[in-house]
């Protein structure tokens, strides 16, 4: 019988589609060790893994039963794609399916940065709060401000959407700018990186982590932003030069800080812990029932498929 292996429980409703296999859950509330996912996996033909898994050549190299590896995630920069292309094993991920959440979640990092509210919410529990005062904790009205989006894919435009109800001005930009005719649908107007950074009150990553896109927000690039923007990450923490990003924002030269990601997760620098101008959260961008659901059983569709020799759904190459 066909083994699968899974690093890390997913939702029962996806492992219960692959029941009809050999199947091996890694209970434990941790990421496994290298030599732990080779030795668990070794008779396997299908791995499902996290994006905290680090499924390198090494790995891939020493599973000589391996087909697929699916990924639970809509990114796979945690996975070496060219061993996996060179050994013939497929690799896929879930796409499409987190937009809605990831989107959801944007937007609740913009409103909680723009209005201060976890910086208040720490001020009543402490006891700090006496009262009514024209001028505690005022923040930034969204209404007739610019959100540069940078990467305006699936999760970008239904980004422009919300921000578009609160009657925010949408910029983007993208590697391929978009035709006069979608950015007319859409209500959005195409920038250069460098004018997106200077014009926008706020701006939101989405885009995906490639040797491109590290620390495409560099410190030259943060420079060009306004003393009083928001910068969002849910997309990678690499993305943006974290060092540089915490150096702005204790130094006032960025208002704030909206992060879901970090460049050496789960490591979260305590520089930034110490800022009360940052919202930080446990990367949960993906984090609602439905859509952790519809992830798990699209990794069980895709692993279903190649092991009965069919194409997968969603490959990414």
């Amino acid at each position: 019988m066909e083994k699968i292996f899974v690093t890390y429980k997913i939702p029962e409703i996806g492992l219960k589609l692959l029941s009809k296999f050999n199947v091996e859950v890694n209970e434990e509330d941790r990421t496994l060790s290298k030599k732990e996912i080779i030795e668990r996996a070794q008779d396997a033909t299908a791995l499902v893994t996290l994006l905290s898994d680090n499924i390198d050549a090494e790995i891939i190299n020493a599973l000589p039963r391996l087909k697929i590896i699916a990924n639970y995630a809509v990114g796979f920069n945690n996975i070496d794609i060219e061993a996996a292309k060179a050994k013939g094993v497929i690799v896929t991920n879930t796409p499409d399916i987190l937009t809605d959440a990831s989107a959801d979640l944007a937007m609740a990092l913009l409103l909680a940065t723009a209005r201060r509210i976890v910086e208040a919410d720490k001020f009543v529990r402490k006891g700090l709060f006496e009262g009514w005062k024209p001028e505690l904790f005022l923040g930034i009205e969204l209404n007739g401000k610019t959100l540069g989006i940078i990467g305006l894919g699936r999760i970008g435009k239904a980004v422009a959407k919300r921000a578009q109800a609160f009657g925010m001005k949408v910029i983007y930009h993208n590697r391929r700018p978009l035709t006069s005719e979608e950015e007319k649908n859409l209500d959005v107007e195409y920038r250069s990186l460098e004018q997106l950074l200077k014009e926008s009150d706020f701006i939101s990553l989405h885009v995906p982590l490639t040797s491109e896109t590290y620390h495409l927000l560099s410190r030259s690039k943060l420079k060009l932003m306004k003393p009083s923007a928001v910068l969002i990450n849910t997309s990678r923490g690499a993305v943006v030069d974290e060092e540089a990003l915490i150096e702005f924002l204790q130094q006032g030269k960025i208002a704030a800080a909206g992060l879901d990601v970090y460049e050496n997760e789960p490591e979260v620098p305590y520089a930034l812990k110490e800022l009360d101008n940052v919202v930080l959260l446990p990367h949960i961008g993906s984090a609602t029932v439905e859509t952790r659901n519809n992830m798990a059983v699209l990794v069980a569709k895709n692993v279903l498929a190649v092991l009965e020799g069919k194409k997968p759904l969603t490959p990414v190459y």
